[in-house]
């Protein structure tokens, strides 16, 4: 199956390129509603993952967890914490180990910027039936899950 469409050029318009550039419309619109309350959208991604129980982990695994280097996480982090949205504990196994946990303020602002989140990207989909816009996002979370290569970076 050819997946490309046929741009009319000797070029088709391929995965990786198709991915980034709606990365692109979708970001900016999100960076613009996050920006909104102080953060970015990588802080909000931070946020939400500290918002949930299963990711009270050290700042080296919650940044393999959400795909983002260990320089990228810890100036984020420093940013959060500057502004009162998180703040880091000593790790009860490892007391030279930080774990970051959300305050009741970055809990405020996440779900204020989640609800945000949730308007652009039904906002973003628009054009799709639900069922297309439920299965896009089903394909990218099995593709990034099963995904070949390896997470070099950050994703944001």
């Amino acid at each position: 199956m050819d997946l490309a469409p046929d741009l009319g050029c000797t070029s088709r318009a391929g995965l990786n390129w198709l991915l980034h550039r709606a990365a692109q419309k979708l970001g900016t619109v999100a960076q613009e509603a996050a920006v909104r309350h102080g953060i970015t959208t990588r802080g909000q991604i931070v946020l939400t993952a500290l918002a949930s129980e299963e990711f009270q982990r050290t700042q080296l695994a919650l940044g393999h967890a959400l795909g983002v280097d260990k320089t990228t996480l810890t100036a984020e982090l420093d940013r959060l914490e500057r502004a009162g949205l998180i703040m880091r504990k000593p790790d009860p196994n490892d007391r030279r180990v930080r774990v970051p946990v959300i305050t009741e303020r970055g809990r405020a602002v996440q779900c204020e910027v989640e609800k945000l989140h949730v308007q652009v990207e039904q906002e973003f989909t628009a054009e799709l039936a639900p069922e297309e816009a439920r299965a896009l996002r089903e394909l990218l979370e099995r593709l990034i899950a099963t995904g070949h290569g390896p997470d070099s970076g950050s994703c944001l």
